[in-house]
Formats: C-alpha cells, sequence, structure tokens
C-alpha cells in the first residue's frame, strides 16, 4: 500500500472548443503530449513523483454511445501501471466530443456516466479519479462568460452547465464504485474568492462569494443558502434535480481538491464587473474556507506560475504554496497532497484559451523541449526534502492507496470487498437518517 503525503503533477488535457464549436484546443497535442508521452512519464521518474493527474483526451476516446477508441489509453496506461506510477485519472477537463455538442446536452450525464463506467472496467487497477475537472470553472467559462464550448452568457445556461456537469460527476462516482468499490475521488476544483471594491460592491461580491461553492454543494449533498436556491430554482434547476444532489452525494469517498492561482481571487464592482487582484487572502485563508464548509480531507490538487523575467518567479511561486500547504496542515486541517500543473509547459492558457494563438506558458516543470526549469529543480528537492518527515506527523493524514503493482495482492482484494460492505451499510444508514 502507498501511504505518506501525495506529491503529484499533472499532464494538462483540457480540450474545449471555441469559436462556435469550430476549432478544438486540445493542450495534448499543444503540448506534444500524444509525441512524448514515453519521455513525460520518464520524468516524473526524474522527479521522484510517482502520483500524476493524468486523462485521455476525451473526443478522441469516446466516439459515440458505446463506441470508444481505446488504442492510445491501452498503450499510455500500460505504461504508467509498468512504472507503478499512481494516476489520479481526469475523464472530462473542460470539453465533450463533437457528437454529444456541449455541457447544455441534458443527456450528457448519462451518456458519461457510461463512459466512465466503461474505463473503470477495462483498468480496473485504476483507484484515484477526477471525473470532471473544474465544475464551476467549466460552467462559468462555457455558460456565463461565453467563452468556451456553448459559449453562453446568462444564468439560464450557466445553471444548466452546472447541474449536468455536476450530475455527470455524481453518476460517474456511483458507476466508477460498483467496478472499483474503493475508488478514492479528488474534486478539483478552482478555490475562488471575491473582493468588493467599494461599498457599493458588498452585495455583488456576497453573491458571487455564496455561488463559488455551488458545484461542490451540489455534489457533497449540502443543502444551498437560501438565496442561492432561489437563483437555481428561477434559472432552470427544477427540486428533483436539486433533491437528486442531497440524496447521492459520496462525499465519504471523496477528497476536496482546492486550485490555487494568483488569478483566484477578484475584485467585484459596483455593477459587478470583475478584474483581477492578484493574491490578497492566498491559499491558506480561502482553504480554511472551503474546509469550514465541508469538513473534508483535503488537497492543494493545482498551481503553477511563469517563469518570468527574473528566472526565478515560479520558485518563489512554489516555495509560497509550499508554505501555505504547512500552514493550514499546523492548523489541523487534513491536507493530504499538493500538485504543481503541469509537467510541461501549457499553451495559450494567457487568453485562457480562448484564442488559438499558439503561445506558450513558462508554466511547467519542463519546458516543452523537455528540459528541466528551475521550478522542476526546486519541486525535485522539495520532495527529497519533505517525502519522508510529513508522514510520521500524523498516520490519520497518510491516504490508503493501492500501487498499481499491488492491485493483484490478497490483501487488496480483500479491501475491496470491505469497501463493498462498508458501502452498503453507509447506504442503509443514511436512508434512516430523516432531511433536516
Amino acid at each position: 500500500m502507498v501511504s505518506g503525503f501525495i506529491f503529484a503533477t499533472g499532464i494538462e488535457n483540457s480540450n474545449p472548443t471555441i469559436c462556435h464549436g469550430t476549432v478544438r484546443m486540445d493542450e495534448m497535442e499543444k503540448c506534444g503530449h500524444y509525441q512524448y508521452w514515453r519521455k513525460d512519464f520518464e520524468l516524473l521518474e526524474e522527479l521522484g513523483i510517482s502520483f500524476l493527474r493524468y486523462g485521455l483526451p476525451l473526443h478522441r476516446t469516446w466516439l459515440g454511445p458505446g463506441r470508444y477508441d481505446w488504442s492510445f489509453a491501452d498503450e499510455a496506461f500500460e505504461e504508467l501501471y509498468r512504472r507503478d506510477i499512481v494516476p489520479i485519472v481526469d475523464l472530462c477537463h473542460f470539453g465533450v466530443p463533437d457528437w454529444v455538442g456541449n455541457f447544455q446536452n441534458p443527456d450528457f450525464p448519462q451518456l458519461f456516466s457510461d463512459y466512465a463506467d466503461a474505463f473503470a472496467r477495462r483498468f480496473p487497477w485504476v483507484q484515484l479519479y477526477t471525473p470532471v475537472n473544474e465544475m464551476f470553472i467549466c460552467a462559468l467559462f462555457s455558460g456565463l462568460y461565453g467563452w468556451w464550448n456553448e459559449q453562453g452568457r446568462e444564468d439560464l445556461t450557466f445553471v444548466t452547465a452546472l447541474k449536468h456537469l455536476a450530475k455527470a460527476n455524481v453518476l460517474s462516482m456511483q458507476r466508477i464504485l460498483q467496478a472499483r468499490p474503493d475508488a478514492l475521488f479528488v474534486q478539483s476544483e478552482s478555490s475562488e474568492y471575491f473582493h468588493a471594491e467599494n461599498p457599493h460592491a458588498i452585495k455583488p461580491a456576497e453573491i458571487m462569494n455564496a455561488r463559488r461553492f455551488l458545484s461542490l454543494d451540489l455534489n457533497y449533498g449540502r443543502r444551498v443558502d437560501s438565496d442561492v436556491y432561489e437563483y437555481l430554482m428561477d434559472n432552470g434547476m427544477t427540486r428533483e434535480e436539486y433533491h437528486f444532489f442531497l440524496a447521492n452525494n459520496l462525499k465519504h469517498h471523496c477528497i476536496m481538491g482546492n486550485d490555487y492561482y494568483m488569478t483566484n481571487e477578484h475584485l467585484v464592482r459596483a455593477d459587478g464587473r470583475l478584474k483581477g487582484s492578484g493574491e490578497i487572502f492566498g491559499y491558506a485563508v480561502i482553504t480554511h474556507q472551503y474546509h469550514d464548509r465541508y469538513r473534508m480531507p483535503v488537497m492543494h490538487t493545482e498551481t503553477n506560475s511563469a517563469q518570468g523575467p527574473q528566472g526565478d518567479e515560479a520558485v518563489k511561486w512554489l516555495r509560497k504554496q509550499w508554505a501555505n500547504v504547512l500552514r493550514v496542515r499546523n492548523d489541523g486541517v487534513p491536507i493530504v497532497g499538493f500538485t504543481w500543473y503541469s509537467l510541461t509547459d501549457q499553451v495559450d492558457w494567457d487568453t485562457s484559451l480562448r484564442e488559438n494563438n499558439g503561445h506558450v506558458n513558462p508554466l511547467g516543470l519542463y519546458d516543452l523541449g523537455r528540459s528541466i526549469r528551475p521550478v522542476g529543480e526546486a519541486y525535485r528537492q522539495l520532495i527529497r526534502d519533505w517525502k519522508e518527515v510529513l508522514p510520521t506527523q500524523s498516520v490519520c493524514l497518510q491516504v490508503p492507496i493501492v500501487a498499481p503493482s499491488e492491485h493483484r495482492e490478497e490483501w487488496a482484494v480483500r479491501k475491496r470487498q470491505q469497501s463493498v460492505r462498508t458501502r452498503i451499510v453507509v447506504s442503509q444508514v443514511r436512508i434512516q437518517i430523516p432531511e433536516e
């Protein structure tokens, strides 16, 4: 069994469409992963990293209802298995295949859960999943800001996208658990905060700060605030849809992943318009807010910064984020992992994938030529310094992960059987608890 703190990185696999569905922003293609995927997995061992946030190109793999092309998946996951790298499998990252359309499609949740089930049964040794990445951001950029996929610009399209993304996530967790009873889910979600620029902006900032929790509230079956409930009902969610989320939470299988970047905090103007505030509260303060709300294990699932003109800006950001991780851990928050995202530089995130410019963003542990950056050297040293220290602080902060090479061990099989029995008991107890 793998124990200890989870040091991770990721392969960027965003794939939304822009220009009304005519252009696919495939980050795996832009960053050269289809060509260098074997080299990319080799780099993980060079860094001393055994956990990888990784997903398939959904638009290339999921060809239609019940139709899949597993050719790339079989090769890539066989290599991860051979290297004993633990993937945190990212099944949907900002985009869907053309035949699905977009996140306004009411059939998407059920169709996607079929895909999740097919994946889990094809790769039964995979234990960790992020079924749908950053549901809030995906719904915001696709349904309200008009940037991606359906390019909606109203509350109705935002709520529709959000409820479909959240339901797809919940249904997929249910299906994956049927195939892998001890599966664990890392809900990678952006941790946001909205600061009022002046007294007239207090009300819109309060509304935005309530809505930032929506995707996790739905996934974890938490009753939303009364104003937010009215907002959902006014913009297309039905009572039956809302109660689906209250009745189907699986938070006891989940780790709450908090993503934090310099762009996660915002200044709100009186008219509701936003502009970036830069880092005011920081990861530690905002993560405390999320933990206070959900009381769940936490993982820092995404962060990065550009290398910058001085060459050390990313290293300084890494040190700052790590200091924040240690701070929340020392304050008693059960934080179990940290991620620099991603392994290599990215492309066109300077425009949030709204423009197909081919601009390389120097955010990775390695550049696109697969040469290590200063932040890669610093992260490798950080892992060496801390990997043996953190697990000794508390055995309660170690996640029970079965390594790929241990999947068929007798104790691992018993563990999965026990997970089935536990799920049955938990579901029976939940039925007996009256609603608040």
